[in-house]
């Protein structure tokens, strides 16, 4: 693709190192200027993870009534449209109104919020509206609002709703009489959501403004047609280092796919209630909010990746760990019913814990890599090309182990 030339302030003239390649210096990060976008961007990140905690929380209730490992790989094709955006993303990126905005432009509004089959899907706007939301200077907290958002809508769907819908849980720590359903019901859970997806639609679609010129940040973006939009997406498949990275994300996640996709659902089959595995992550909030944000000092520079390359020998360590954990746990908890042994959750705790700094730094270090080398010009294109490749290579491997874990 050609090189444009952007329009940068004295402090962002680069000098050219010995390589040719530009040794681009931004200045420095200041939130003062973005504070509402920032808040904007972690609250519908915030609504994006809200579809992601309630496609691991339905696994969990499935395996208590006793469906094989077959039709456990038969339901997590439900992540895999969220991972194929890619191919309407250019049609987003190209068809919008100037007065409107242009991520807010979509004659389709059930597409965007979903309906009773798909999960609601905002994805494509927000990934590609944080490039121009932001300052260039700031565009790197976009990933932290990423991690950060998408932490607290999981918890919201995953932990909180796994509780809620718990007769058990609810009688023993809620209720005073003991009744034989949760507090929460799976419908009323998705009805809720739906009317806040809606409310949030409505309340930016007519109060927040949209520029595409920020200081001297960002180019003035053309107007572009559907065709020159895929043509782009083209043009970035065809780029060499884009093809080995293409390679690097479809395989990097194998080693991980059957601790993070079977792991718990065994605990569960081992006689582990599976609201006892979800609260076991409260403990762990902090830990989950902070991560993002001490990871982010290490993946703003101009080398994200290696945070996300040196976490990658502990994690498929932790696989031993998680297998280990399995073998033991019928052998250390015959009975869960009764209680769990302190030292057995403190293990659990701990190896969670572990387990989580290594997701997060990976994330937190791939989503910044992403935000650095995605060009605004084709923002939605470009970043959701690389959030869609990154999605896939963790779907496949983890459709194909559970698959696999009968045989």
């Amino acid at each position: 693709m050609e090189r444009r030339k952007v329009n940068r302030t004295r402090e962002e003239e680069a000098p050219l190192m010995e390589n040719g390649d530009v040794n681009v210096i931004l200045p420095n990060s200041n939130l003062k200027d973005d504070a509402g976008n920032i808040a904007l961007l972690f609250f519908l990140y915030t609504l994006q993870g809200i579809p992601l905690g309630l496609s691991a929380a339905i696994p969990m209730i499935l395996q208590n009534r006793g469906v094989s490992y077959k039709q456990q790989a038969e339901f997590s094709f439900v992540n895999w449209p969220f991972s194929m955006k890619l191919l309407w993303a250019p049609i987003v990126d190209s068809m919008f109104s100037y007065r409107f905005g242009r991520r807010k432009t979509c004659s389709y509004v059930d597409i965007w919020l979903g309906d009773d089959k798909t999960a609601p899907n905002i994805d494509i706007a927000v990934d590609g509206w944080a490039l121009t939301m932001l300052r260039k200077r700031n565009v790197g907290h976009a990933s932290t609002c990423n991690s950060v958002g998408q932490t607290a809508g999981f918890f919201l769907s995953y932990v909180l709703f796994m509780a809620l819908e718990s007769p058990s849980f609810c009688n023993s720590y809620i209720r005073g009489v003991p009744q034989d359903d949760g507090i929460v019901s799976l419908s009323g859970f998705l009805v809720f959501w739906g009317w806040v997806f809606v409310a949030t639609t409505t309340i930016v679609a007519v109060l927040k403004k949209e520029t595409e010129l920020k200081d001297n940040d960002h180019e003035t973006v053309p107007e572009r047609d559907i065709k020159t939009a895929y043509t782009s997406l083209l043009q970035i498949l065809q780029l060499k280092p884009v093809q080995l990275l293409v390679v690097i994300l479809l395989t990097s996640k194998i080693g991980f796919s059957a601790t993070d996709s079977v792991m718990t659902l065994k605990l569960v089959e081992a006689g582990i209630p599976k609201e006892r595995l979800g609260l076991m992550a409260v403990p762990l909030i902090p830990l989950q909010i902070a991560l993002p944000l001490v990871i982010s000092k290490y993946t703003t520079g101009p080398r994200p990746m290696d945070v996300f390359v040196k976490a990658i020998p502990f994690r498929l360590l932790f696989g031993f760990v998680g297998a280990f954990l399995v073998w033991i746990t019928p052998i250390i908890v015959p009975d869960a019913t009764a209680g769990l042994p302190f030292l057995y959750y403190a293990l659990l705790l701990v190896s969670y814990a572990l387990h989580q700094i290594c997701v997060y730094c990976m994330f937190v270090s791939i989503m910044a890599f992403f935000a650095r080398i995605s060009d605004p010009m084709v923002g939605g294109t470009y970043m959701t090309l690389l959030n869609t490749l990154s999605n896939l290579g963790g779907n496949w491997p983890a459709t194909v182990a559970l698959w696999l874990v009968d045989p």
